[in-house]
C-alpha cells in the first residue's frame, strides 16, 4: 500500500468517527466540552470538568451543581497548603465578563461525592448546572477513561496524577 493511499485510509477512518465535541447555550454563558474521568475500582468520589466561556458585557458566576449519580456535589477547588494539595468547596465560580474559565484536573472542577455507581468509560450522565444571572442549564457530560487529561478537545490542560477526595502530597522534582 503506497503512503498516500495510506493517508487516504487513515483520513477516512478518522472522519467516520463520532465527534464528542459538545457546546451549551445559557444566555451569555458557553458550556464546552463538559467530560468526567472513569472512577477506578469502587472509587466513592468523581469529578467534572469543562471550559465556561461568558461572551457577555456582565459579570456572571456558577453558583451550583447538580447530578443524581451522587448523593452530593458541590464546586471545587484544588489549593496548595503548604506542601500539601488539598480540595476545598467554593460557594462559586466567577465568570468575569468576556473571559472563559477552565474546570480541569488540579484545578476548579464538578466534585460528585457518594457515587451511586462507577462512572464507567463511554456512558455519560446529566449534570445540572446554574449560573446566577444566565439561569439554569443541564449538559450531558461523557466519561472519558480513568486517566483522561482532557475531553480530547480541550489540549490537555493540566493535570494530576491519580487522587482521590482528600490531601496529596506535593512530590518534589
Amino acid at each position: 500500500m503506497t503512503i498516500r493511499l495510506m493517508i487516504a485510509a487513515a483520513a477516512a477512518i478518522l472522519a467516520a468517527l463520532p465527534v464528542y465535541a459538545q457546546e451549551y447555550r445559557q444566555g451569555d454563558i458557553a458550556i464546552e466540552n463538559p467530560w468526567a474521568r472513569a472512577t477506578a475500582g469502587r472509587a466513592a468520589n468523581g469529578a467534572g470538568f469543562m471550559k465556561l466561556v461568558n461572551s457577555g458585557s456582565t459579570d456572571d458566576r456558577l453558583i451550583k451543581a447538580e447530578t443524581g449519580v451522587a448523593k452530593k456535589t458541590e464546586l471545587h477547588t484544588h489549593m496548595m497548603e503548604g506542601d500539601v494539595m488539598k480540595m476545598r468547596p467554593v460557594p462559586a465560580i466567577d465568570l468575569p465578563a468576556g473571559q472563559s474559565v477552565m474546570l480541569k484536573p488540579g484545578g476548579l472542577h464538578v466534585m460528585m461525592m457518594g457515587l451511586h455507581d462507577p462512572l464507567k468509560q463511554g456512558e455519560s450522565f446529566p449534570v445540572t448546572l446554574t449560573f446566577e444571572k444566565a439561569g439554569t442549564v443541564t449538559v450531558d457530560v461523557p466519561i472519558q477513561s480513568v486517566g483522561a487529561k482532557s475531553s480530547g478537545h480541550m489540549g490537555g490542560h493540566g493535570h494530576m496524577k491519580k487522587h482521590g477526595h482528600g490531601d496529596m502530597k506535593k512530590k518534589s522534582e
